[in-house]
């Protein structure tokens, strides 16, 4: 079996896998020409349009499910940049993922596919949201913690109420960390932020993310194509002995984060930070739905377009899982990609 090989005119595409904070990483590392555009936007649509059906073959079943997430590696649009980088999902193409910033950092130090230096390791990466810098620990034994300086993050708006169907009204506040959430009070619609409640938060992430989105225009002060909801975020205010709350982000296609959700920690501190919860350096511990935690931290304030804004620095630690050659024989119709949530 060891010697055996897929016919020639099967489609044969190669990747990485990992996960950070429990929340998977599928870095494609052959398999995919280059891709077009002078912008990371740019080949974010190109890919949208071109490779939906290797995005779909990889991220649902039969090789993926529901909850998948992975990215395509290109090369650099910036002079400062190492790599670019699109993430992709059950439903497409995100703008910004702070879990895979972690997981890309350790795939890159840790296979070789960019060098590495003790004690720390530096990577810059054009995302569809822009340069985002991320730093790893490097010793003897490996590559550990990752930290990375996500894009300027800001609050859009506090306190707005809208009408939920099967909920009545929903109080959230909306906030870009990288891509745009709808951040709840856990409590105050109910929901069990542990693996128990899982269900039951797909269903109220669904509802309250389809109502926000009806009720009006999401738009970022300088990127057309970053102006849309990405997901729902409950907060559990009900701190640990070492934690500050837990967040459970329901995003896209009704998936649920495993990890802390790195660009929703960004979100989460430009909040605290407006409301006058968290000053310039001020760190807090997030904790996921299974238990995993990132920690973030107020570095800078700046602005973006008229806006106020905060660059916050999120740290995790990733793990490679495998390597893997997916082969996609094109007489299977099921092997293109299903899903059933």
């Amino acid at each position: 079996m060891s010697q055996w090989q897929p016919p020639s005119h099967w489609r044969r595409v190669t990747t990485v896998d990992s996960h950070t904070g429990g929340e998977p990483f599928r870095v494609v590392t052959d398999g995919v020409g280059p891709i077009p555009g002078d912008t990371i936007l740019a080949k974010r649509r190109h890919a949208s349009e071109h490779l939906d059906d290797l995005r779909r073959a990889l991220m649902w079943e039969p090789r993926g499910h529901a909850d998948m997430y992975g990215c395509l590696v290109t090369e650099p649009v910036t002079a400062e940049a190492d790599l670019g980088i699109l993430f992709i999902h059950n439903e497409g193409f995100s703008t910004m993922c702070g879990h895979g910033v972690i997981a890309m950092t350790k795939v890159a130090l840790e296979t070789g596919m960019l060098p590495r230096v003790s004690p720390e390791t530096t990577i810059r990466m054009d995302t569809p949201a822009g340069l985002v810098t991320a730093t790893a620990l490097v010793s003897d034994s490996g590559v550990g913690r990752v930290r990375f300086k996500n894009v300027p993050s800001f609050v859009a708006a506090l306190d707005q109420e809208i009408w939920v169907r099967g909920l009545g009204v929903v109080t959230y506040d909306l906030a870009f960390g990288g891509a745009f959430y709808a951040y709840v009070d856990a409590s105050s619609v109910g929901v069990d932020c542990s693996p128990a409640g899982t269900e039951d938060l797909i269903k109220k992430g669904r509802a309250i993310k389809k109502a926000v989105m009806a009720g009006a225009p999401i738009v970022h002060p300088l990127e057309e194509d970053l102006g849309f909801l990405y997901g729902v975020i409950f907060v559990d205010m009900q701190a640990g002995e070492d934690i500050h709350s837990r967040n459970v982000c329901v995003f896209a296609e009704g998936e649920v984060d495993r990890s802390p959700t790195g660009t929703g920690v960004s979100g989460r501190l430009a909040i605290h930070h407006a409301r006058g919860d968290l000053e310039l350096g001020d760190s807090i511990v997030i904790e996921s739905l299974v238990g995993s935690r990132f920690e973030g931290r107020v570095v800078e304030q700046t602005s973006l377009g008229s806006r106020p804004a905060i660059v916050p620095e999120v740290s995790g630690e990733a793990y490679l899982t495998g390597r893997h050659e997916f082969w996609i024989d094109p007489e299977d119709v099921l092997g293109k990609g299903f899903i059933l949530r």
